[in-house]
This record gives C-alpha cells, structure tokens and sequence, in this order.
C-alpha cells in the first residue's frame, strides 16, 4: 500500500502460552506489514514471555506489569504505549486472518470520515475443532447504536480504529469482561462506525472462556451495566435494553448445558 499508517496490535497476556504461538504467527503472517505488538504481560508465571521472546522481530514491545492488573486497565496501559496511528486488537488466544489489517486499512483509506471498522468473525470450536461463522445476517454500519443494543456483534479482535480517540475516551476499568461492549456503544453514540461482512478473525472458544463462574460474571456485569445506563439511552431514544439482556440470558445459559459447563 502506497499509504501505510502504523498499527498498534495490542496483545494482553496473563499465562496464555496455550494458544500464544499460534496466535501470535497469525499477526507475523499479515500481508500488512507496518505494525508493531505491543505485548504486556499482567505477570505470566507460564512460558509465555519464552514463547514471545522466539520471534525475533524489532516490531515486538515488551511490556509487564509492576502489579496484576484487571483485564481494561492492563488495556488502557497497553494503549498508552502505543505509537501508531490506528489500534487493534489481539487476545493470546485469538486468530487473524492473514489480510486482516490490509483490509481495514484500505477501508480507512476510501472511507477517511470514518474512525472505527470492526468485522464478522469465525467462532473457532477448540472441543469439536470446527469453525462457524458469527453473523450471517448483514453487519450494520454509520450510526448504529440501536442495533447494537438489539444485537451486540463487534468482536473486539475484529476492531480496528484511531488511536486519538483514546485521547478522551479509555475503557472502563471496574469490568472484567463486558469493556469493549461498554466502550464501542459509547462511541457509537458519537461516531460513524464502518462495517467489512467478511469474517477476518477467529474467536477461540475454550474450557476457559466458558466457564460457569466467567458467563454468571458476564450476566452480573450487564445487569450491572443497565442499571447505570437505562436513563440515559432511554431519553436518547433506544428501549432494547430489557428485551436484549433478557434474550442473552437465556442464550448463555442454554450455551452452559449444551457445553456441559
């Protein structure tokens, strides 16, 4: 690409060797080269900083935490070391397609009011070794926080966007697991968010993702989240609040006795 922005990759890791190199060959084989990793460590005590140190690459920024951090402040310190122009982002157990960031950014490039594109995703079966789609219906995009709220669909390991936007904004750090929810709904009431339909990632579902204690924690932080928010996007106009919630409820926990969990 004649126009070839820097990109932040952040990769968060607290003992991820399990998936590490694999997911961390999937960022190597990017056919966009102009990246950097920004890798921090929230006190591995596993091999993973071994696993990292084997890729020889002036690309790699090696962080680590003075203290354990929860998941969004070790996000927002990650960011903060972060010199590229655009952010991305790359759990250690997560995938990429190989034309990922090539795709995103020459979307940025034909689409230069636009500051945030996320894409469909794979669901990758780590038990059954199969892989399904996210979404088969269409992504919405431009302003989209009603059918965000209808319809939660943006994987944060699809997100690509502007780094000045965390000049005023950073995820907030008293969750656990629903940050990036809580994030990209917030800016979407600001901002234009782009959509690509094709899945340019893999989200790995594992024993440890889906645990009974992760989704009972995941419910109670979106519970949480809509008591503190319900006014405030009822009086901008959106009333899916209940119906979702109540919806995902009922998906998660059909999900725990289909898993076994």
């Amino acid at each position: 690409m004649s126009n070839s922005p820097l990109v932040s990759v952040i990769m968060n890791c607290y003992n991820g060797q399990k998936f590490l190199r694999e997911s961390l060959v999937s960022l190597f084989s990017q056919s966009y080269k102009n990246w950097e990793l920004i890798f921090w460590d929230n006190l591995s005590t596993d091999e993973s900083k071994n696993i990292l140190n084997s890729f020889y690459d002036d690309r790699i920024k090696y962080f680590s935490s003075k203290k354990f951090l929860s998941l969004y402040s070790a996000r927002n310190h990650a960011v903060n070391k972060a010199k590229g122009k655009y952010i991305s982002f790359l759990d250690v157990d997560d995938l990429w397609r190989e034309d990922k960031l090539e795709i995103q950014m020459k979307y940025f490039l034909k689409n230069e009011n636009i500051e945030i594109v996320y894409a469909n995703h794979y669901l990758l079966y780590e038990k059954r070794n199969v892989k399904k789609i996210q979404t088969k219906s269409y992504l919405p995009e431009g302003f989209i926080t009603n059918d965000l709220l209808k319809n939660y669909c943006v994987g944060i390991q699809t997100l690509c966007l502007n780094k000045k936007i965390f000049e005023n904004n950073k995820f907030n750090d008293k969750y656990n697991i629903i940050g990036d929810f809580d994030f990209v709904i917030n800016q979407s009431l600001k901002k234009k968010i782009g959509s690509i339909q094709e899945p340019l990632a893999f989200y790995r579902i594992h024993k440890d993702n889906l645990s009974k204690k992760k989704i009972d924690f995941f419910i109670k932080e979106l519970e949480e989240w809509i008591k503190i928010n319900e006014n405030k996007y009822r009086l901008k106009g959106f009333s899916f609040f209940h119906q979702k919630v109540f919806l995902f409820k009922l998906k998660l926990k059909s999900l725990l006795k289909i898993m076994g969990v």
